[in-house]
């Protein structure tokens, strides 16, 4: 149970949470997540299998992961998210708790409620933690803005979900949303 007047809270407050409750925490705060509808997870599942056919295909080493799954992006007690969709290609960041340190590539899958978190709190920790590429799928919209934050500075594209979009983290992955889920 949470304790309302505390100002900061920690990872094991996370785990005191009763069972079926699932929350994120940024720098100590506490955010509420409510379950997502059934195009998000269809979104999800079907991205995620996308990504994890391409790994193998290839040989690749990098590791696909859906929510819920334990992201702790700078390794402290204070901040612990849940990404829709988390790729890491370094497994010395992986333990049986989840990714220790900033994956490579997330993705999170807009919600009525994660507007504000999606599109500009996370958007801040995941750039800071070291993630390499950050995308906001927006189903509504039906949108993807996609966040490059290799090299010297921070490059934003926007696509639709009929537009084919380069996978900035491997050399020859294409994703086009709208051939993987029939939005009508």
């Amino acid at each position: 149970m949470l304790q309302p007047n505390k100002a900061i809270y920690t990872i094991d407050d996370i785990y005191a949470l009763p069972e079926g409750e699932r929350a994120e925490l940024i720098d100590g705060q506490i955010y509420a997540m409510s379950p997502p509808n059934r195009l998000h997870q269809k979104l999800s599942m079907e991205l995620s299998v996308e990504i994890l056919d391409y790994i193998k295909k290839n040989n690749g080493s990098c590791e696909v992961y859906s929510a819920p799954f334990a992201v702790f992006l700078n390794e402290d007690t204070k901040n612990y998210v849940e990404p829709d969709i988390s790729v890491i290609c370094d497994k010395n960041k992986l333990d049986d708790r989840g990714c220790n340190g900033a994956p490579d590539w997330i993705i999170e899958i807009v919600s009525p409620n994660s507007k504000r978190m999606d599109y500009h709190t996370k958007l801040f920790k995941y750039r800071t933690a070291g993630v390499k590429e950050y995308w906001i799928v927006n189903p509504e919209r039906q949108q993807v803005l996609v966040y490059d934050f290799v090299g010297d500075g921070e490059k934003t594209d926007t696509y639709s979900f009929a537009d084919t979009i380069k996978v900035g983290i491997y050399d020859n992955l294409h994703i086009t949303i709208s051939k993987l889920i029939n939005l009508e």
